[in-house]
């Protein structure tokens, strides 16, 4: 599954925009679609389960960690999506042309890990709400999550248009309910701003944490993922119009993900407001949280909590299983039908929740798996993006890749510190 068929109209419209015989601000509009689906990744239920244990636990003290997450996501998901536009290829398939084979296989399987390991924070958070809001048992509430999702994914029938405006619905969704939140629940707005850019790690806790976050924040799935949202979406004819098409989608890059970043910074600050407040510190589950909103807040800010929870595992529950079609057929060659695919990286939640596991603790440990995995799709990005066979005039500028390098090392730093933490080896305190 890649960019997919778009309708006759909107390849058009496209077509006129590149050719510069359409102009405003309406231009943009046939190119927004692969960022915005990107961006559900960071909105999905491992967001909510980080951003709550976060906010309740250290108040806004985290939030530099959300924002440095985001900025990170922008920088890969950008690269990305230019990837797919210059070569028409995606990273899986890229990977499978230019690494050896042990190393393909090798990332292979640890892209269907991570894959399982975003359905299960995916799947399980819809699943929650959904049976929360109509009062059903949570494996009853599983089966609907995964017929809604099927639903979604059908879609894509009819072309992949109605697909990325089903998407870009729950998108809306999202951001409004959390708007509502932050109007019925207005945090400390002097302590956001201090935090957004003040770095800080109050105990060794905090570092697990601000792993998870990162995990859920900056995606394995959704690197492999963009690429294929655009390597075929629209053709640019020319270098004129290659060039016009990846300002496009960096513009789109930039407004979707800053979107998501404002969504989780809202998330954590509206824990921080509500839950740090020396009585519901511990907050740390989903239902917990939706169970306590009621009494603190009233019933309305609790299920506009839960809608918007339902609405970001349903779009990332869906987009998982898009990302899982472009891993396999990029790496392997070969696809598999649609309701397998979902089978496959649907049947980890279901044994999680048969074996009785809490449901949020496994949302957070799906996390720290994406981010120990995540280094795998972003060096392989990395090295391609540079190489002159692959994306010629193209490759980012030595300050640019200087960045991201930077960002990538960042990251496995972060990992490393977790792994250090895991098997008990002591770590200095940052306060």
């Amino acid at each position: 599954m890649t960019g997919g068929s778009l309708t006759s109209r909107t390849r058009f419209a496209a077509a006129e925009v590149l050719g510069g015989r359409r102009r405003g601000l309406r231009s943009w509009l046939p190119f927004a679609g692969p960022a915005i689906i990107a961006s559900v990744a960071y909105m999905d239920p491992g967001n909510y389960a980080t951003n709550i244990q976060g906010g309740a636990r250290y108040g806004y003290a985290l939030l530099w960690v959300v924002v440095l997450a985001n900025l990170m996501a922008m920088l890969f998901q950008a690269l990305s999506a230019r990837l797919g536009i210059v070569t028409g290829r995606n990273l899986a398939e890229l990977c499978r042309q230019h690494f050896p084979r042990p190393l393909v296989l090798f990332m292979w399987l640890g892209s269907e890990v991570a894959a399982m390991a975003t359905d299960l924070a995916e799947f399980i958070g819809a699943a929650v709400g959904l049976s929360i809001l109509l009062h059903l048992p949570l494996m009853a509430g599983m089966g609907g999550t995964a017929a809604a999702t099927y639903v979604v994914l059908a879609l894509e029938r009819a072309g992949f248009r109605p697909v990325e405006l089903a998407i870009a619905g729950f998108v809306a969704v999202i951001g409004a309910s959390y708007l509502i939140e932050l109007a019925i629940a207005p945090p400390d707005w002097r302590a956001v701003a201090v935090h957004s850019v003040l770095p800080s790690l109050p105990d060794a806790d905090a570092i697990l944490l601000a792993v998870g976050i990162v995990g859920a924040t900056v995606m394995p799935h959704a690197i492999y993922l963009h690429s294929g949202l655009t390597q075929d979406r629209v053709i640019a004819r020319g270098e004129a119009e290659r060039r016009r098409l990846l300002r496009f989608s960096d513009i789109e890059v930039v407004v979707a993900l800053g979107f998501a970043g404002l969504v989780n910074m809202a998330m954590l600050a509206m824990s921080a407001a509500v839950f740090h407040d020396g009585t519901h510190n511990a907050t740390a589950e989903i239902e917990t949280a939706y169970r306590t909103l009621g009494p603190l807040l009233g019933g309305g800010a609790a299920a506009v909590f839960m809608v918007s929870l339902l609405a970001s595992g349903l779009s990332s529950s869906a987009v998982g299983t898009m990302a899982g079609q472009v891993i396999m057929q990029g790496f392997v060659g070969f696809r598999i039908p649609l309701w397998l695919r979902r089978l496959v990286t649907m049947a980890p939640s279901f044994v999680v929740i048969a074996l009785g596991v809490n449901p949020t603790e496994a949302l957070v440990v799906s996390q720290v798996v994406l981010s120990l995995l995540l280094p795998l799709p972003m060096v392989a990005l990395l090295v391609l993006v540079r190489r002159a066979d692959v994306m010629g005039a193209y490759r980012p500028g030595p300050v640019l890749f200087a960045i991201s390098v930077g960002a990538g090392v960042a990251i496995l730093l972060l990992n490393a510190v977790l792994i250090l933490q895991t098997f008990g080896v002591p770590l200095p305190l940052v306060g």
